[in-house]
């Protein structure tokens, strides 16, 4: 793979900004089984190996098994995941592949059911956060 830029040291202060979004994000509500979730599908979705390789080991460490982790990517045809985190991987692929057509009305009103509102807000900015770190790992072929 090609050597790229490394925008954590060409532009420190964009950086430290994307790591005060990790800071909120570990103040929040937010369960670590529902944060590594979201990192990990929205990442399998973007294809990035760096967040990948890091969120999986990071969801091992917060006793994830290995099998939810493996069939992931499947979520839909398997019994593994609790129907809440069913809600959140619809979120997460939905506003992930904003493009195809955003949160849909119906999982957006499972999501207040399941959630409430701050939770649901909470979740998106979870979302959006990893979309991010993504979208820079992605392009800049951030090495693991």
């Amino acid at each position: 793979m090609e050597k790229r830029i490394q925008i954590d040291r060409l532009q420190p202060g964009a950086y430290k900004t994307m790591l005060a979004f990790e800071t909120y994000l570990s103040q929040t509500e937010l369960t670590k089984t529902h944060r590594n979730l979201i990192y990990i599908r929205a990442s399998q979705i973007n294809g990035c190996a760096f967040c990948i390789n890091m969120h999986t080991k990071e969801a091992l460490k917060n006793n994830e098994t290995q099998q939810r982790i493996f069939l992931l990517s499947a979520w839909r045809e398997t019994d593994l995941f609790t129907e809440e985190e069913r809600v959140l991987l619809k979120i997460t692929e939905e506003v992930t592949l904003i493009h195809h057509r955003g949160l849909s009305s119906k999982t957006y009103e499972e999501a207040i059911v399941h959630f409430g509102e701050n939770y649901l807000a909470q979740i998106i900015m979870a979302i959006i956060t990893i979309n991010a770190w993504n979208r820079i790992a992605v392009s800049t072929h951030k090495p693991f």
